[in-house]
């Protein structure tokens, strides 16, 4: 079996998470041959706690090796989470508890969002970082949703 066999069966074979919804993208570097690298907007909602959603802008990489999924995005990330209804947390909270993640290269590479509580400022916090199997990034950003009562529409 040649490399690119193994490489196409490793990719139909490994489990990737689904993505999250993909809001829209726009496009820092042109390339000639694949996908222009660019910067894609994307939505996810907190998975144990209803009423919060997150938006996140991450670097794609594009090109030949980011069409076939074989390139190494960058670590940079940004997030804004917010209060979008009613919060109701149906089990307790674990701090630093992983909400959302996706994978950044073919293998080492992984971009994370975990959820911490400040339980003193009733605040949700959220951070995005990347990691990688050897070394990780110390890029990251935070977002804070206060918990607060919803009101219902009159």
């Amino acid at each position: 079996m040649n490399r690119l066999s193994l490489v196409l069966a490793l990719l139909f074979f490994l489990p990737f998470p689904l993505p999250a919804e993909e809001i829209g993208s726009v496009d820092t570097v042109f390339k000639f041959l694949g996908p222009d690298d660019k910067i894609v907007l994307e939505a996810f909602d907190d998975p144990k706690v209803d009423g919060v959603a997150c938006h996140m802008s991450r670097a794609k990489t594009g090109g030949i090796k980011g069409g076939l999924g074989l390139a190494e995005d960058p670590s940079n990330a940004s997030i804004a989470c917010r209060q979008i209804g009613p919060i109701t947390m149906h089990e307790p909270l674990k701090e630093g508890e992983e909400v959302f993640s996706i994978k950044t290269s073919l293998v080492f590479k992984e971009l994370h969002v975990v959820r911490f509580f400040d339980r003193k400022r009733n605040t949700l916090v959220y951070l995005v970082y990347s990691d990688r199997l050897i070394d990780g990034s110390p890029k990251n950003s935070i977002s804070s949703v206060p918990i607060r009562p919803w009101d219902k529409p009159e």
